[in-house]
């Protein structure tokens, strides 16, 4: 794909035009300049990984976007314009990032791409017509209506922007790219989008005094969406320590349920679920196996797919009644209590475990040639026991990993 190195390409020359420049004239208003660039670095310094990949550094991008829709100081105009606001974010940007770097955590390329992109599209729509004159009409209500109407405009084309970054990146579809981007902009993109306006309105009236007191309520909800991140991390991975109890106990092979939802989270990538049903992928997958601890004789190998219909429906339900006393999620539930019904009458994530774990159990049987003949004897299975749009999904994201398992870190 080129729309990444492409989109690298355009913020690169974006920030070399507004640094070339500010160097050229000189700075406009060092103060406001320096007092925004210091927020945007704390908050960059304060970035974490965030959820599910959302916005990491929610403080630096409210000060990026209050910056490029900044209009007066202290009730006197200021003068910056757009290739200046990009200077002052790619400054303080790059400067936020040096601990990141050095510790080698995030994807600070794209990361920048992104700040640098929005924060100009976001100046663009606001610092020309203001330098002009053409926003004195604009006052009060109509002007507040006004920054507030150029945020959502530049939050939309933020989740555009990341959504269209991440396919290229992983060339999973768009479309349930973008649509989870936009259900997550009422979260934390809702909190930096107002406090954005918050800011730039502020400083308008108060000065510069107004940054350290509505930056406040933005570092509260940044913690709280870190410690949200880490129940969730926690919750994780005690599901993934339940999974291993077939493992232990010497039902299953080591590995084989992260090898499965790994495997499932992909396929479930390329038929298009969103993130939330992604992570309910996840968990029954990894979960899908308990049933067999109801076993008095382990299965050879732990392949249930070549058990009869009636056995392989048994285990399933014992499963979903495992899952349901541990307090998952009853989505999960339904779906390892399914995985062995009739695929037409499965639910996708269903049929998307059934299909993942035949593959995964037939590969381990079948040697060297295990890939190729493993998915031949699924799509020969389509009739009855995989559904077939599952199973090409499934040699699709395959044909990208050379027809081998994935790693699993």
């Amino acid at each position: 794909m080129r729309l990444l190195p492409g989109l690298r390409r355009a913020a690169l020359l974006l920030s070399l035009l507004g640094l070339a420049h500010t160097l050229w004239h000189g700075l406009d208003e060092p103060g406001v300049a320096l007092a925004f660039g210091l927020l945007m670095v704390v908050g960059e310094l304060s970035r974490g990984r965030g959820v599910q990949g959302r916005e990491a550094a929610p403080l630096g991008a409210a000060g990026a976007l209050a910056y490029a829709l900044l209009g007066e100081n202290d009730g006197r105009p200021t003068g910056h314009g757009v290739l200046q606001v990009v200077a002052v974010v790619v400054a303080a940007a790059l400067l936020g990032c040096v601990p990141h770097v050095a510790r080698g955590c995030g994807s600070t390329v794209d990361h920048l791409t992104r700040r640098v992109l929005t924060a100009a599209f976001a100046a663009l729509c606001f610092q020309p017509l203001y330098n002009r004159g053409r926003l004195l009409e604009w006052s009060g209500p109509s002007y507040v209506l006004l920054l507030v109407a150029l945020l959502v405009v530049t939050a939309l084309c933020d989740a555009v922007l990341a959504a269209a970054m991440a396919h290229s990146r992983t060339r999973w579809p768009f479309g349930p790219l973008l649509r989870d981007e936009l259900r997550a902009l009422p979260g934390i993109g809702a909190a930096v989008c107002a406090t954005g306006v918050v800011m730039a309105l502020a400083v308008g009236v108060v000065g510069l005094w107004a940054l350290p007191v509505f930056s406040l309520p933005l570092l509260l909800a940044q913690l709280s969406f870190r410690r949200y991140a880490a129940v969730r991390t926690t919750y994780r991975q005690t599901i993934a320590s339940l999974a291993r109890a077939t493992e232990i106990a010497g039902y299953t092979p080591a590995g084989h349920a992260r090898r499965v939802a790994v495997l499932s989270r992909e396929v479930g990538r390329e038929l298009g679920l969103g993130e939330s049903d992604l992570t309910v992928l996840e968990y029954a997958a990894l979960m899908h196996d308990i049933g067999q601890l109801s076993l008095v004789d382990p299965v050879p190998g732990g392949a249930t797919a070549g058990l009869p219909a009636a056995e392989q429906r048994r285990i399933a339900l014992l499963g979903g009644a495992v899952v349901r006393q541990t307090g998952v999620d009853a989505e999960v539930a339904v779906v390892v209590e399914r995985q062995a019904d009739p695929y037409r009458e499965q639910p996708v994530g269903a049929r998307i475990v059934r299909a993942v774990n035949a593959y995964e159990e037939k590969v381990r049987e079948a040697g060297p040639g295990g890939p190729l003949r493993a998915l031949a004897e699924l799509r020969l299975g389509t009739a009855r026991d995989y559904h077939p749009e599952v199973v090409e999904s499934l040699a699709r994201v395959l044909s990208r990993d050379c027809l081998t398992l994935p790693e699993v870190g």
